[in-house]
């Protein structure tokens, strides 16, 4: 199935989690033998698989997205990004995606590389999501789901949130048909950004996309690089366990459960999960939530 059929099929929330490949071949194994199999029994209706810097894990992720779909039999997606390719080697990565069976795609323009400020495309590459879209949907090797990044509290590069939807309004016009949000802990921003998304005319589903706490050094770096806020009171929770990642994982763990649970009763189409390799914590985040 492909990201839309999802969304227009569905009578409940859309429930979906996000891994990345493994740096070592011992995390490669225990992500495929222990990981893996503990997520799917718990049901989302699908598993996407991030893209390393410059490519660097395009093999891992088709590996582990192919791993999913046809070992695991749910239905996963692969990353893919405009760093460091050509639109030939797109075009290749994007045929052996089709080849594997995988019929979606996260499409995004990628952060530029280690060391560098301005993203700068590859010869013959795009600059821009949208043009990645674009050409996905150009060479059609397969009907692919596309799913973009939005981002509620906006991009770290864009002037103002309105320009930013105005981006995103062309990855939806190029070919786009679903949203998957950047992270955030506090909804206001979430509710917001759709409102904002609706009146710029774009209809497809708004996925928020959430990343459960599990270290407070973590994820304060993470929200310093992406943008995301942190509310005061979560904030000053987090500083006090920044020695004691247990404690910063239990409170993540309860700020996630009612972080979702509004979510849910507002009426999401679903939610995105960026489990970090991990699985008990989703487990019991999952068990909390209305059924």
């Amino acid at each position: 199935m492909r990201f839309p059929e999802y969304f227009d099929q569905a009578d409940q929330p859309v429930i979906s989690f996000e891994l990345f490949p493994p740096k070592t071949p011992a995390g490669l194994r225990a992500l495929q033998k222990r990981i893996i199999p503990h997520l799917v029994q718990l049901k989302p209706s699908y598993i996407t698989v991030t893209y390393g810097a410059m490519g660097s894990t395009q093999e891992q992720t088709l590996e582990i997205a192919s791993f999913i779909k046809h070992q695991c039999r749910l239905e996963s997606a692969c990353h893919l990004t405009c760093v460091g390719a050509s639109r030939d080697e797109l075009r290749d990565i994007i045929q052996r995606f089709a080849d594997a069976g995988i019929q979606n795609i996260v499409a995004l323009r990628g952060d530029p590389p280690q060391g560098q400020t301005d993203f700068v495309p590859p010869p013959d590459g795009f600059a821009h999501a949208n043009d990645l879209v674009g050409f996905i949907r150009e060479i059609q090797q397969a009907p692919f789901g596309i799913a973009v990044a939005g981002y509620p509290e906006k991009h770290l590069q864009a002037e103002t949130l309105e320009a930013d939807i105005a981006n995103l309004r062309r990855k939806v016009d190029a070919g786009a048909d679903t949203i998957i949000t950047q992270l955030f802990y506090d909804n206001a921003p979430y509710f917001n950004f759709v409102e904002k998304v609706r009146a710029a005319g774009i209809t497809v589903p708004v996925v928020p996309g959430l990343m459960p706490i599990l270290s407070a050094g973590q994820i304060l770096r993470i929200t310093s690089m992406c943008g995301a806020s942190i509310p005061p009171n979560l904030q000053k929770s987090l500083e006090e366990t920044l020695d004691n990642d247990e404690k910063a994982a239990a409170i993540g763990v309860e700020q996630c459960i009612r972080q979702a649970a509004e979510l849910l009763e507002w009426g999401v189409p679903g939610i995105h999960f960026y489990v970090l390799n991990k699985a008990v914590h989703i487990q019991k985040i999952l068990k909390a939530l209305p059924h």
